[in-house]
């Protein structure tokens, strides 16, 4: 009887072992519990970063030239979807699935003229227009003066020689909902890092 409880006892674990049996699964359980955190974590983040980034404040890529000088081909910028543009405000807006860049020159009730060199008129007084470098009438075959309709803007690229806008009746004035922001910054290339004006 002796001999049975003797290797009974030899084959029980000794409390050390049990101990650290125990720490190991403990150590193991707030591990998963701190990873399974950290993942949902870095997720919500994530998820809030790209909403923020679709929707209130978008980063575009400049192509083209119709925005020459005040923006060049390949500049990214970053916009704001506020919903409250104004004249003077360069804008993003979808065109085609194409987001296009150009400068609200006039908004709703605004009667917008164009004369044969370029100068742009809004409400019969002329623009200070110190971004254009290159005054021109562009492709325009809208009848002048011409008044925006409601809930609408008027928007002219800033190299008027080479940009499709508001004067041509295939873009056409842009209503709000098509509009993804206005633009804030120029972040790349940094040497040019600063604020659209």
């Amino acid at each position: 009887m002796s001999e049975k409880r003797t290797a009974t006892q030899a084959d029980l674990p000794s409390l050390e072992l049990i101990e650290n049996e125990l720490k190991r699964t403990r150590y193991q359980s707030r591990y998963r519990r701190t990873l399974r955190t950290t993942i949902f974590s870095l997720l919500v983040i994530a998820a809030v970063a790209v909403i923020i980034a679709v929707l209130l404040l978008p980063v575009l890529q400049i192509s083209g030239s119709s925005m020459e000088t005040t923006l060049n081909d390949g500049d990214l910028v970053i916009s704001l979807n506020d919903g409250k543009y104004k004249t003077g405000d360069v804008i993003g807006f979808y065109y085609n699935n194409v987001v296009l860049i150009k400068r609200v020159i006039a908004t709703s009730g605004d009667w917008v003229d164009i004369d044969e060199d370029g100068t742009v008129s809004v409400n019969g007084s002329p623009l200070d227009e110190p971004y254009v470098t290159e005054k021109s009438i562009g492709e325009c075959n809208i009848s002048l003066p011409y008044q925006v309709p409601q809930g609408k803007c008027f928007v002219l690229g800033d190299h008027r020689a080479s940009s499709i806008d508001s004067r041509n009746t295939q873009v056409g004035c842009i209503s709000n909902d098509v509009i993804v922001g206005r633009l804030l910054m120029r972040i790349w290339p940094l040497k040019q890092l600063g604020f659209v004006k």
